[in-house]
């Protein structure tokens, strides 16, 4: 009998810790459910056979709050593990030789898709011939049911609890102009002397104001702008500096050529805004065709690679 039930169990206890996290992660029952395709009396009773089964209480609850405990916390981590551990062993024995295949559907930022994640594409090519990829190029948060795609690229914070997030680099950004922006004058030093200059804005990551970090003594300074310019493009943004509408903030690996051949002047160097989070993104599934585990494996090796080697090679 315990030859039996003890699988049962072990595996009961995979389902209660994946609902717990949802939990967590949607931020109510409610929530949780309809992500799950549950009722919430089912979700609660999960909950609850978890904290029966743990001993300890997982969450505070009231009317109108919900609040992990102190063992809570501890269980939210360690469950995330397990869950990823066991779903990673399982498509591991699912998927074992399994030759990966059929269309992989991916939205990624048009410069980076254009540029940067090219060659990475084109190394899972040829490393799956029997996979096509629909590469789809979009400046805005994916849609995985409307635009019916398997992944996306994003960069910037993720906030979308039904995402799983695999997180690819960091992108440095700098602030930079045309030297004819500059009319003949010294170039900027310091941060606050930048609020003099014409701006364009990057609307994606920044409209009226700009944080800047000095790279040594950590000190912040905060540029109020008036864009002359705001768009959501980052080779827009590129364009419109390099015919010296504004100055801009922009991810350093696309201007590195136009700072090396004197196109665009590096303003205040010694300050730089916060580095934008790259993340491989897709929905949380029960399991995940091998197609879209090879992809997320190839570009968890490539990109990092690729960045560093564009920013030291000038773009």
């Amino acid at each position: 009998m315990n030859a039996v039930t003890a699988p049962t169990a072990a595996a009961d206890r995979i389902t209660l810790m994946q609902t717990f996290v949802r939990i967590v992660e949607a931020g109510s029952l409610s929530a949780a459910a309809l992500q799950l395709g549950a009722t919430q009396p089912t979700v609660s009773r999960r909950l609850q056979a978890l904290e029966r089964a743990l001993g300890t209480r997982l969450l505070s609850r009231s009317t109108h709050a919900m609040a992990l405990t102190e063992d809570g916390e501890r269980c939210f981590g360690r469950a995330k593990e397990l869950i990823a551990a066991w779903e990673s062993f399982e498509s591991d024995l699912r998927g074992a030789g399994a030759e990966p295949e059929g269309t992989l559907r991916v939205i990624a930022p048009h410069a980076f898709g254009q540029q940067l994640l090219v060659e990475p594409l084109g190394e899972f090519l040829r490393r799956y011939p029997r996979v096509s990829v629909d590469w789809l190029l979009h400046d805005r948060a994916p849609d995985f049911i409307a635009d019916a795609v398997d992944c996306a690229i994003h960069v910037g914070e993720v906030d979308d609890p039904s995402w799983v997030a695999i997180k690819l680099a960091e992108v440095p950004r700098i602030v930079v102009g045309a030297p004819s922006v500059l009319r003949g004058k010294k170039a900027p030093s310091h941060a606050k002397e930048l609020a003099a200059l014409p701006w364009l804005a990057l609307r994606t990551f920044y409209r009226t104001d700009v944080s800047l970090t000095h790279t040594d003594s950590g000190e912040q300074c905060h540029v109020p702008i008036s864009p002359r310019l705001s768009t959501d493009s980052l080779y827009a943004t590129r364009s419109a500096t390099l015919m010296g509408l504004g100055v801009s903030v922009v991810s350093a690996w696309a201007v590195a050529d136009d700072l090396a051949a004197g196109r665009l002047v590096h303003l205040a160097p010694q300050w730089r805004a916060s580095p934008l989070p790259m993340h491989l993104v897709y929905p949380y599934a029960r399991h995940y065709p091998a197609k879209l585990r090879r992809f997320v494996e190839t570009m968890r090796q490539a990109v990092p690679g690729e960045l560093v080697e564009r920013l030291a090679q000038g773009g």
